[in-house]
């Protein structure tokens, strides 16, 4: 008997855990940040209770603070298969843990030498690779999408290789048309002329399982705050090829992986957040049990969300299609659940502004697809509008989108 996703996915009882949305709003801008679950206020809170001290001390604080870091690293490696916890990196953002692997690499690169990077990815994964090539003196590769869907193409950047080729950098997933390139392949013909693939993974990691050693991603960057965690990154890479790279730091500061790569003293509490959150994700789907492994209840929840939010993304793209003054803009094969749309007559933030008065969060703009929305030529005239769907998102939230955008008529 096949089990209905009403059945395997009770989102009623996922949404119960998060306090914020009791507010009666539509939150479907989670592709900007999602809101928290009551685990991870409550893990931050207890941290901050039982008493913390910088790490690295003989006393109890001390160790309470060194003992959050460790499990955060644990957490955050089972949850996307890395190689080990100790090629976590921890941080306060992807994209400033973006820009210290870019110094560091760019440190080994010589005049002459190339970069790929693509015109669909958030800047935080173009505009450091960019910046760290023009100041060595590196040759930079530009990867476009298919204009119409916005897929792109593994042979967009395969085609761009060559032995000068050092580093490419793409993304699992668009933030704004969600577009999954083939990071497998793209890995595989990266490594076969000796470059190193850096992977954005904050809008993948959210709505799919991952596995960075079975795409092949040498590394792979994270944010918590957009898998109902605190506000903190990761990069995960495998701990040997951390060891090669020697980033700015202060002398004082162990040279040792990770600690190099993290730089001054860290949001103990919000390790502990970060923790409860990959156990949070490890527990959306009924039946995952406690003792069960945590990347094996991973596996299972992670399942019954992508099934979720697929269901919700149909649903949503099925509206916008019985809306003609509404124009979804790319439609890729295979897409997380992201939406980006133009209303005719409209500028995006005019409908953004629309849709708050009607209590649905979405957001307007660029959202940092910079080069996209500049290959797309519609940056200059507010780009689109963005709706995405998360773990918590139910029908009605999508039903309330679809009821503001039909009563929207082109004043053109």
């Amino acid at each position: 008997m096949t089990t209905s996703t009403a059945t395997a996915y009770d989102v009623a009882q996922v949404r119960s855990r998060y306090p914020a949305l009791a507010d009666g709003w539509a939150y479907l801008d989670g592709a900007a940040g999602t809101q928290v679950p009551d685990v991870v206020i409550d893990a931050e809170a207890a941290a901050y209770r039982a008493g913390l001290g910088n790490h690295g001390g003989a006393f109890a604080a001390s160790c309470r603070s060194d003992a959050l870091t460790t499990a955060a690293r644990q957490a955050v490696a089972d949850l996307l298969r890395a190689p080990s916890p100790q090629g976590i990196v921890l941080g306060p953002s992807s994209t400033a843990l973006t820009y210290r692997f870019a110094q560091a690499l760019a440190r080994r690169w010589r005049p002459g030498d190339e970069v790929v990077v693509t015109r669909l990815d958030h800047d935080a994964n173009v505009r450091p690779w960019v910046q760290a090539a023009d100041r060595a003196g590196v040759v930079v590769r530009w990867a476009d999408p298919d204009l119409v869907t916005l897929d792109l193409p593994t042979d967009a950047i395969t085609a761009l290789l060559s032995s000068r080729t050092r580093l490419v950098a793409v993304t699992a997933a668009s933030n704004v048309v969600g577009t999954r390139p083939d990071v497998r392949a793209i890995a595989e013909a990266a490594h076969a002329v000796g470059a190193l693939v850096y992977v954005d993974g904050v809008h993948a990691t959210p709505h799919a399982l991952v596995d960075v050693v079975a795409v092949g991603a040498d590394f792979w960057t994270t944010s918590a705050y957009k898998w109902s965690g605190p506000h903190i990154a990761a990069v995960a890479a495998d701990p040997e090829l951390l060891a090669e790279l020697h980033p700015d730091k202060l002398d004082s500061v162990a040279d040792v992986v990770p600690d190099r790569f993290e730089r001054g003293t860290p949001p103990f509490a919000q390790h502990a957040g970060l923790t409860a959150a990959v156990d949070h994700l490890a527990a959306l789907a009924p039946g995952t049990e406690p003792s069960t492994p945590r990347r094996q209840r991973l596996e299972t929840s992670m399942a019954a969300v992508q099934s979720h939010e697929g269901a919700l993304l149909n649903r949503l793209v099925e509206g916008l299609a019985n809306l003609p003054h509404v124009t979804r803009i790319g439609a890729p094969s295979s897409p997380a659940p992201t939406v980006w749309f133009r209303v005719q007559g409209y500028h995006p933030a005019a409908v953004a502004e629309r849709c708050a008065r009607a209590r649905t969060n979405v957001w307007s703009g660029h959202n940092y697809a910079w080069e996209l929305a500049g290959l797309l030529g519609i940056r200059d005239s507010g780009s689109a509008v963005r709706a995405g769907m998360s773990c918590y998102t139910d029908s009605s939230d999508v039903d309330r989108l679809l009821a503001v955008l039909s009563e929207l008529r082109s004043t053109g």
